[in-house]
């Protein structure tokens, strides 16, 4: 069973940082695209961030520049730096992971979400 375990969550003032990591685990033989969304109440799933299997990167407008996104392949794990942090960014934070599982073949695969709240 593959499972993505989000960390790093918290609460911090604005103008702080905090680092996400989210470590997938499982019978995987292979990783692809994986990525960063997040959800505000009220509002829908947008990405924040996502890199590829080559470390391709792709970020919303509104966190370029203060949040980095980066994998380690080895692990099966994605972090994501973040800098600056307004209290807009306060929301649930997903994990999101394309992985290739042993005799399961490619899925797209969820974390169960950790909670940034940022103070003003």
């Amino acid at each position: 069973q593959v499972q993505l375990v989000e960390s790093g969550g918290g609460l911090v003032q604005a103008g702080g940082s905090l680092r996400l990591s989210c470590a997938a685990s499982g019978s995987i033989f292979s990783n692809g695209t994986m990525g960063w969304y997040r959800q505000a109440p009220g509002r829908q799933r947008e990405l924040v961030a996502s890199i590829t299997a080559v470390a391709n990167t792709n970020y919303a407008d509104s966190v370029n520049g203060r949040f980095t996104i980066s994998r380690d392949n080895a692990k099966n794990t994605v972090y994501l730096q973040m800098n600056s942090l307004k209290p807009e960014d306060t929301a649930v934070y997903y994990c999101n992971a394309r992985l290739w599982v042993i005799n399961k073949g490619s899925d797209n695969y969820w974390g169960q979400g950790t909670q940034v709240t940022v103070s003003s």
